[in-house]
């Protein structure tokens, strides 16, 4: 049971709908985010100073931060676009910032007892899975953010072998990220928070460090 939660990026179309399904579950949910509180996922001390100020331990604590391209752009379709300034912004958004957040959550996390961590990635992140090519920075920065979470889990389970890192796809949701994009199927973010907190519930410490889709199977590295 998840007694007390941490969802970074909660006024996020996907953290607020899974900070709302924790709460309905009955858990103290803790929020942090750009718009509710000017949490800065890219910015070293602002992460300090807002996970340094929290009292642990959590049961769980969620990663729904994100950036498909920086305001005004799009995700590159060809090597000719790719732009430095604007690839730097999505790799602080989408991979240094969730490594931020992960170099201080062992301090927040419980000692002999359950306890999970999980980062927003997507499949587009998957190399062995992708076919279509395109989308540059979001595709490489996402299979960083992979990569950081499984090296993570390998650490932390040093120490606590009973907590569960995860890298976790939620599927093409229905929010101001994914509006301009056309998908066969999206889904409403209530529905994929119901999904990915399922996928939670179901890890056991032998698939921490794992990348899982909204329906719990392993996506290719």
């Amino acid at each position: 049971m998840t007694n007390r939660a941490l969802v970074i990026g909660a006024s996020g179309g996907i953290g607020a709908a899974l900070a709302e399904a924790l709460i309905a579950r009955g858990a103290e949910v803790t929020r942090l985010s750009r718009s509710g509180g000017a949490f800065d996922i890219t910015d070293p001390e602002t992460v300090a100073s807002a996970l340094c100020g929290l009292d642990g331990p959590f049961d769980m604590i969620l990663v729904a931060s994100g950036m498909l391209a920086p305001e005004g752009g799009r995700p590159e379709k060809a090597l000719a676009e790719i732009d430095a300034v604007a690839m730097a912004r999505v790799f602080a958004v989408n991979a240094i910032g969730p490594a931020l957040v992960l170099r201080h959550v062992p301090r927040l996390l419980p000692r002999g007892r359950r306890a999970i961590v999980g980062v927003l990635s997507a499949r587009v992140g998957s190399i062995g899975d992708n076919r279509l090519g395109g989308w540059y920075s979001y595709r490489a920065s996402k299979a960083a953010v992979n990569q950081i979470v499984h090296t993570a889990a390998i650490e932390i389970a040093r120490q606590r072998p009973e907590v569960m890192l995860a890298a976790l796809h939620p599927g093409t949701v229905e929010t101001a990220f994914t509006e301009a994009y056309r998908a066969h199927h999206k889904v409403a973010p209530d529905v994929a928070a119901a999904n990915l907190l399922a996928v939670l519930d179901r890890l056991t410490p032998a698939d921490s460090g794992g990348f899982y889709d909204w329906a719990g199977k392993p996506v290719p590295w």
